[in-house]
């Protein structure tokens, strides 16, 4: 009966901690770190690794993911609400909004088990180390691997850098989806000639004797599943080369890739309210939650809630604001029902307190008297709708929550505190 699928849920509230997801062995010492999202505007460097982190599995060693590490910018699409985030990493003023941020990544960085550092961008232009034309030249930075040096201390496994960035440009480059889209390696010799570069979160790591790469893929790319499906043919060429062994659940191509970043998933209120974030509308109103210190969990871990300062709930999947939840402030009940009887066409279910359920004809709650029904949509003036029959034809359009006026809310009351919300949507 149910249609939702229930994926792990990211718990990533605005302003909360950095979403670092670890995957494989965690007693691995051979640990490659992907972050993703640094600069708000380069779509490509984050939803690459939400994919990486909710369709691959490890089955050898480690890979730990943070998808945005810049939220607030991401919602924004600016490269940085307070300044580039990637030219902080030798030092900050007092003060600086993005210090809690760069000071928590760099801990991870210098964590004994991160082997590999991945820093994922979309850059300008096609990066060609010969002058061809004003997007086709040394000065690009898209379609590359960038390093900032040409080795590391020979202690360290991983110690060659422009080798293994050559490795990976080799492997990408047999699977171009068009020949312009050539990957090459960039060594921007950071050193002696690029101080902006010395600010970088790579050149910190390098200087720790961390293996760490830039890839850049082309904003002249002209869709965002193009520089998805170049970022993870380049993590693929990573891991392989540090023998992690891994599968995804999907053939990697534009099409699969499209249609993944266009899967926004499940969001989850306080453990009580289920929302399928696909073809949801843009605005719900009355969301029954609490007034303040209210959970959001997402099963995209690009998903964000954002209170704005007419205190509606704007929902986000990376840059794309997916909806708007208008909320009216309710209690939380106490020792709620955890299961909830329902006739549904005809046939008596009992299901969990948040569940979803499919109906042809119609639906009826049971009676109980440890809660009240309200269901969206349907025109009554009774305080609880329970024990009564209700057909697709019997509720208002405009109440669903979906653009196909097909997905109704039924709330559950007990008094006058929330307990919790069903959904039911008709075939």
């Amino acid at each position: 009966m149910q249609f939702f699928i229930f994926l792990t849920l990211f718990t990533t509230l605005l302003f909360g901690d950095i979403n670092l997801i670890k995957k494989g062995n965690p007693d691995s010492n051979t640990t490659l770190l992907v972050i993703g999202g640094i600069h708000g505007n380069e779509p490509g460097g984050y939803f690459a690794p939400a994919i990486l982190a909710t369709h691959y599995k490890i089955k050898t060693k480690a890979l730990w993911v943070i998808p945005n590490l810049n939220k607030e910018s991401i919602i924004a699409y600016k490269r940085g609400i307070h300044g580039d985030m990637n030219r902080k990493f030798a030092g900050m003023k007092k003060g600086d909004k993005d210090k809690k941020i760069v000071d928590a990544i760099k801990k991870i960085i210098l964590n004994k088990k991160v082997s590999l550092i991945l820093n994922l961008h979309d850059g300008h232009g096609f990066y060609r180390h010969k002058y061809q034309t004003p997007v086709f030249n040394p000065k690009a930075w898209g379609q590359a691997c960038i390093i900032d040096q040409c080795a590391l201390n020979k202690k360290q496994p991983y110690y060659n850098l422009e080798s293994i960035a050559t490795k990976v440009q080799k492997s990408v480059n047999k699977n171009l989806l068009r020949n312009y889209h050539l990957f090459n390696v960039k060594n921007t010799k950071t050193k002696k000639h690029d101080r902006a570069m010395q600010l970088s979160l790579t050149y910190f790591a390098v200087t720790h004797n961390k293996p760490a790469f830039a890839i850049e893929t082309s904003k002249y790319l002209s869709k965002v599943e193009q520089k998805v499906f170049y970022q993870l043919c380049a993590i693929e060429g990573f891991m392989k080369i540090m023998g992690i062994q891994f599968s995804r659940d999907f053939k990697l191509n534009e099409k699969n890739i499209k249609k993944i970043i266009k899967d926004y998933g499940i969001l989850e209120i306080n453990h009580n309210i289920l929302l399928n974030l696909n073809h949801i509308k843009k605005t719900l109103s009355y969301i029954p939650i609490k007034s303040k210190n209210n959970n959001f969990y997402f099963s995209n871990p690009l998903g964000v809630a954002k209170k704005n300062k007419n205190g509606i709930y704007d929902i986000f999947i990376g840059n794309i604001k997916v909806t708007s939840l208008k909320p009216e402030y309710f209690k939380i009940a106490q020792d709620c029902p955890n299961k909830i009887d329902v006739i549904v066409d005809g046939e008596l279910i009992s299901l969990k307190n948040t569940s979803s359920f499919l109906v042809k004809d119609d639906f009826k709650i049971v009676k109980n008297k440890n809660y009240r029904v309200n269901v969206i949509g349907y025109p009554s003036q009774k305080s609880d709708e329970s024990g009564v029959k209700i057909a697709k034809k019997d509720l208002v359009k405009r109440y669903a929550i979906d653009k196909t006026n097909s997905i109704y809310r039924i709330e559950l009351y007990k008094k006058n505190n929330f307990c919790s919300m069903l959904m039911v949507k008709f075939k």
